[in-house]
Order: structure tokens, then sequence, then C-alpha cells
């Protein structure tokens, strides 16, 4: 929604030489970091001149589709009837790149990216680029959610030689797959400070005539550069970095850069961080008693609140925005992403363990309320995102955020009624309003909205509260409540008769092992069995529909066909890195809320097929993709950033403490301290940039706690032991199950399971670390107090 500046230049590595041209640009942000951004060229472009422009307005789309229409991603089938002749990444367009000497044009988004929908209109409907592009480029679209690793590699490229990046991401390459021009959105045509896209086209085209030897060459020498500097490699280093140095260093940079008042790390945009937020917590368990510990725990509790105020959230359907465009949480970018949510139900469930205010595990359970309402298929598995767009009235042309904006009338109308017993007289939508922030001229400010498109409208967002509106009106606080859950609810069957926006049903394993985490964490923290039923139905759909038996290879993505069916494309994609380890953390999520021992088991083979596909036996740490599946790829890449996702590295530093814990195996964590000890460098530079790898650095060099309940896992005193350990907050913790059984697989992993005994035949839990463990605990609240030392 928010717009940003860019400008077109050279390459700093390479020669320059001529004047940069100013272009604008927008898009949705990559990484989380601001989104403006440079359109970067190894090579000298001429300036263009106003007599190179020709008219090129928009005619009506050709309705003959592409090749793209017999793809299966939503993304791709947005483009099918695209008068531009789109390949999907593959050989045959690469081929084809080769045979006829034409530079590659990479256009690379997602089903749900707004500015993704604006450039496909303004340009790629476009008749005359749709033609320039046909004749003088070979023209490749990809889902960046299926291919991770293409989009990696190209917007390292992007980030690398200019200020930013996001999507649309647009990249030329030579037809060797090696970048020389890249940039995100363009507008098609040139404005008074900015170049169009028609324009970038037509000096390219010129450049690869012209100075095509040299183009190659100052590719060659980027891709160089960019293999070296992405290099991330052991090196001489023997062990990893000091966990104290690191986690101080993490945490006052995020001092530094907090925003007091409204809680979050940044002016605008705001992005949620959940992976900012866990640093937080663990940091002040291991900080508990000083003054940085208290305002850790403080900064992270302010800032859930905040959002969970804030118009980020959606009030009225629950669930969580992708970001906010402003500094006060209230005007979203209103794509709702399920790795968003999978995250953040965590964080909430572990501020509500942390804090005990039910505010947070209020929150936690309408996220997933609304990802079981929205998000899920029926076959257990979980769906990627719903776009921002969507039409305020059928038929008219979509609009971002019209699902979710309201004006006073509308909610005048819908909540008329009088309230009876307040100090003046008073309607439910006058409290509503009140409550919310609604004015009747709207409450997005018009630099958030530079179309123009949402005036009037309104964003709900908390201003007051409860107290302070039930103050105001003469009304108890409950009664308050109760008005405005009824507001509520009868606006959420008011939105039902809206255009919906676009779901993206297609299904990814890492998502979906994101969501299983969510839903096994907060089941277990509140005893909630029906929420960690939900998580074993999606472990259920992944094991079922995306895991290949004989070959012990997860599948990438899934898709929701016709009448409830799932489709897979044909070849299949495989699993990334990311799949594996997102996947891996849910099934031991899930292991510790149902304590059904298969679902470990599948962890342990999950791993061992990770650890074979893309573990690097030279420099230490995971590659992101498979050695031949990346094939043709200029780099091959670790991901060193915990953004809107966490790095998959930094996620299985954790899963191979947590292996170890569960199985004994040194071999994880040999492992574990190789990859930390590769990624040293990146740490020390910007530890900020890996909070959740710092926190699997501390965990690595603290003692995990093996808690071990022995009993019959449907017995009431079992039960009552185990619901104590996931009611405290305790990440550095594998929790076990003893049933005495000494042939289960638990046993024969961890043979001195064996030697702990039932107290008076009563369920016993032990607390063991370094290989010793605590006296005997039949009582809750003792477990309790040991577990809070």
């Amino acid at each position: 929604m928010l717009g940003a500046r860019a400008r077109l230049c050279r390459c700093l590595l390479l020669p320059r030489s001529g004047p940069g041209l100013s272009v604008s640009r927008r898009g949705s942000s990559s990484r989380d970091k601001d989104r403006s951004v440079t359109v970067s060229s190894s090579v000298p472009m001429p300036a263009g001149g106003k007599g190179s422009r020709t008219n090129c307005s928009q005619s009506t789309p050709q309705r003959v589709p592409n090749r793209l229409i017999n793809e299966k991603s939503s993304y791709l089938q947005q483009h099918a009837y695209n008068p531009v002749d789109w390949y999907p990444w593959g050989q045959e367009a690469f081929d084809k790149a080769r045979k006829e000497n034409k530079p590659i044009f990479l256009s690379v988004g997602y089903s749900t990216c707004h500015w993704c929908h604006m450039m496909e209109e303004e340009s790629f409907q476009n008749e005359e680029i749709g033609r320039l592009l046909n004749e003088d480029f070979i023209s490749v679209k990809v889902d960046r959610e299926e291919r991770p690793d293409v989009d990696k590699v190209y917007m390292t490229f992007v980030q690398a030689t200019t200020s930013g990046g996001g999507w649309p991401m647009s990249v030329w390459l030579t037809p060797n797959l090696q970048p020389f021009v890249g940039g995100t959105y363009f507008p098609p045509e040139d404005g008074l400070t900015r170049v169009g896209f028609r324009t970038v086209l037509l000096r390219i085209r010129e450049q690869w005539k012209q100075n095509k030897n040299t183009l190659l060459e100052n590719s060659q020498r980027v891709t160089t550069a960019l293999l070296a500097r992405s290099e991330i490699s052991m090196g001489d280093r023997q062990v990893p970095p000091s966990a104290a140095t690191m986690n101080s260093r993490c945490f006052q940079q995020l001092d530094e850069g907090y925003d007091e008042e409204y809680g979050g790390f940044a002016e605008a945009p705001k992005f949620p961080t959940p992976v900012i937020l866990n640093f937080l917590f663990s940091y002040w368990l291991s900080h508990r008693l000083t003054q940085d510990g208290s305002r850790a725990q403080q900064m992270a509790l302010h800032t859930l609140k905040m959002m969970a105020n804030g118009g980020i959230r959606d009030h009225v359907g629950q669930g969580f925005h992708r970001y906010s465009t402003d500094r006060q949480w209230h005007i979203p970018h209103f794509e709702k992403m399920l790795y968003d949510q999978g995250q953040l139900v965590v964080a909430y469930s572990q501020a509500y363990q942390i804090s005990g205010d039910e505010f947070y595990s209020d929150v936690a359970k309408g996220i997933l309320q609304y990802v079981a309402r929205s998000l899920s298929h029926r076959s257990g598995g979980f769906y990627s995102a719903e776009d921002a767009d969507s039409p305020p009235e059928r038929g008219m042309r979509p609009k971002e955020g019209a699902f979710y904006v309201w004006t006073v009338k509308e909610v005048q109308q819908l909540l008329s009624e009088p309230v009876l017993g307040a100090s003046e007289p008073l309607t439910s939508g006058q409290l509503f309003m009140k409550h919310y922030g609604l004015t009747e001229a709207g409450n997005i400010n018009p630099s958030q909205d530079p179309k123009g498109e949402l005036q009037g409208q309104n964003v709900l967002t908390v201003r007051y509260s409860l107290e302070l509106t039930a103050a105001r009106f003469g009304l108890e606080v409950e009664a308050v409540r109760t008005l405005l859950n009824t507001g509520l609810e009868k606006l959420f069957q008011a939105r039902k008769h809206r255009p919906k926006p676009h779901l993206d049903s297609k299904m990814l394993a890492a998502w979906n092992g994101l969501m299983v985490s969510g839903y096994a964490v907060t089941g277990a923290v509140l005893g909630m069995e029906r929420l960690i039923n939900y998580a074993t139905n999606g472990a259920k759909f992944l094991k079922r529909h995306m895991f290949d038996v004989s070959s012990g290879r997860l599948m990438r993505t899934c898709y929701a066909g016709s009448g409830g069916t799932l489709e897979h494309s044909n070849p299949p994609c495989w699993g990334f890195l990311e799949d594996y380890a997102f996947v891996v953390r849910g099934l031991l999520d899930l292991y510790e809320a149902s304590l059904e021992s298969a679902w470990l088991e599948w962890a342990l083979r999950l791993q061992d097929t990770q650890d074979r596909l893309f573990w690097d036996s030279r420099g230490g740490g995971y590659f992101c993709s498979e050695a031949e599946l990346g094939a043709g790829l200029p780099l091959r890449l670790k991901d060193d950033q915990d953004g809107a996702e966490p790095s998959a590295n930094s996620v299985s530093a954790h899963n191979l403490l947590r292996l170890h814990g569960f199985t004994g195996h040194k071999d994880w964590l040999d492992k574990c301290a190789c990859l930390l000890t590769a990624f040293s460098e990146r740490m020390r530079r910007v530890p900020v940039a890996l909070p959740e790898m710092v926190r699997a650095l501390s965990a690595h060099q603290l003692t995990l706690k093996q808690i071990v309940i022995c009993g019959d896992p449907q017995a009431k005193d079992t039960k009552a032991l185990v619901q104590c350990v996931h009611s405290i907050y305790i990440p550095n913790k594998v929790l076990i199950l003893a049933n005495g059984d000494p042939s289960s697989f638990l046993s024969r992993q961890l043979p001195f399971l064996n030697t702990l005994r039932r107290l008076e035949d009563r369920a016993t839990a032990y607390v063991c670390e370094n290989q010793a463990c605590s006296m005997p605990i039949t009582e809750p609240s003792e477990l309790r107090k040991l577990l809070h030392q």
C-alpha cells in the first residue's frame, strides 16, 4: 500500500559511466527491509529520450491462453491470458534463449502480492509491451513460493547491487542464467522522475545488440563477486562464538531500535517479526533477575499488545495482515499469510505462558479460529494466503483492503439499537465507533492511500481500553465487552456478503509445518485437545500427500483441486531445506503436545533425509536447495537471515539440539556446533539479523533439560504433570513420556529411561540435565517449583 522511491544505476562492482536515471517503484518488501530499491545494471545504459517513447495504452487483454494455463500455481495462472509468451521456469525456456541468443526476462512474484497484480495489469496485459517481450526476450514467470531457490538467488543479486528488494522482482539474465539487470516493480511508462518498463526493455534490447560481449563479461564478474560474498563456511574456525556476547549485542541492537510508544522496531513500515519476539522472551528467561531481562519481556509483551489492538489484526474475522504501513500498527497491507499466523500464534501463546494474561491467549485462539475457517482444506492441509485486493462490490475492479474496511454509515445501519443504562443517549454503533476509532471522514491518512481508493473508509483499531470506554458512557465493563463482541459478530455476518479476496489454495510443506507447530504449541499451552487434533490432522496430511515413502523426500507443493480433491505438479516439486526444517520442528512440537512417538520417529527420518540432501560436509550448515534441483543456477545459497520466516538453518540448529535430547545421538549435536560455527561471522557482524540462530547458540551453550514423565498417558495424574510442564515457558527442553515399555521407541533411543520408576504407582516426573536426574516428583506444584528455578 505504501509507495517507495527507486533509481536506475550501475552495479558498483563494475566500471560505470553516464548519469543515473530515477524511477519510481512499489512492491512487497523482501525480507522485511525498507522497500526503497534500485534497479541495477552491470553495463552502462544509454539515456533515453522523449523521441523514443510511443503511446503504450492498454488494450483489452487477449483471451487466448499462453502455456501458463497448464500450471498449477495460481500466480502463474493469473498471467495465463497475458499477450506475453510466458514460460514457466525450466529447460524449455533456457534452450530457447540459447538457440535464439536472447536474454531472459525473469519475473518473480506470488499470487497475493498487490504490486504484482499492478504490474500484471499495467504492463503484462499491454499488447505493445507484450510484443516487445515476445520479439526480443524469453519471458519466464516464477512463483517465489514454489521455487524459493530461484527467488533467493536473484533477490541476492538485486539486493547486493541496489538498496533493497521486493516483489514483483524483475531480473534480466543471460541465456546461461547469470543476472545482469535487476529491479522490482516498474510502471508501464516514463514519468517525470521515473523510467517506465517499456523504456527499460528498449534500452536492454539495445545493449544486448550493441554491447553483448561486455555485458556477458560484466555479468560473469558480478556472479563471481556474489559467489564469494554469499559464502558461509566454518573456514579455520573451530568453535561457535560466545553466546553471552551475541545475546548481549543482539539485545542492545533491538533496544536501540525499539519504539517505546507503539512497540515494534522501526518507524514504518512495521512488520510482526515473531523471530525477534521469540528472542526477547528467551533473553528475558536467562536474564530475568536483571534490568535488561525485564526490559526484554516488556518490549515483547507491549509489541504483541499494540499489534493485537491495531489495524494489522483483523478484529472482525481474526488473524493478522502482513504488515503495517505506519508506526501505529493502524493501516495494514491487507494480505494474510499462513506463515504469519503459524508463528504469531506461538508468540501469543508464549506471552500467555509468561504473563498469565488471557488477553494473549484470546488473540491466539482467534488466530487459530481464522485459520480453521479460512485457510484449511478438509484433508487437514493449510492454504498459503488470502489476497489484499478484492472488488468492493461484484463486477467492480478489485481494490486493496476493500473486504476489510467500513464506513460510518455501514456501522450505524448494522448497529442501530439503543444502549440501555448509558449516561447519555447512545446506540451500540456509536459506542462501537468510539472504541474502534471510526470517523465520518474515514481514519485512513491520504498519504497511506495514494490512489484515493479508501476515502471515507475506516480500519478498526482499538483506541481505548474496555475500562475507559465503559467509564466514558457510564457502563459496566462486562456490558461494554458484550456490546462490542455483538457488534463484531454483526459486522462479520455482513462481511460474508462482500466479494472475498482471492485465496491462494496452494499448500506448502514448510508453511504447513509452521502451522502444525502453531496448533500443537497453543493446544498444549492452553490444554485444548481440539487444537492438538488440528495439528495431528495437519501432520497426517503432510505424510499422506506431501511425502514420498520410497525416497523419504518431502514434496514442496500440493494444490486444492475441484470438489475438494488434491493435485500435484508433474513432475513433482521436491522440498527445499525450509520444508524439512519447518516440518521437523512441527513434528517435534506435535510429539510434545500429543506424546505420540510416531511423530518423533518420522521427524528423525526426515532429519536424516535433510542431512543427506542439504548438509555441506566441507563448510558446515545446510544449503537451501538440493544440488540437482538447483543445477544451472549461478549460486547455491545458505539462507542467512531470520526475517518474515526464520532461516531454515536457524530452525535446523534448534531441531538438532532437540533431536539430540530425544535420542542421545551425538552426531546431531556435532552438526549443530558445525552449523553455528559456519554462521559465526554473520552472527558477529549483525546478530540482530539472526535472532533465532542466536537463540540456538544460547541453547547449545546451556544445558538442555530432559523432562521425563513416567506414567500412563491417559491417566489424570500423568496429564496433570504434562499440563504443568506446558504451562511454563521453558524453551530449552524436551518433554518425554516414559510409559514403562523397554521396547518402546524412546526407551531404545535413551536406555536410561528404563531406570526411572513411578513412585508409589503414581505418575512421576524427573528433570534430567548433564546425564543426572532430579529426585522423583509426583505433585504438579513441586514440579512447577523445580522448573521455575
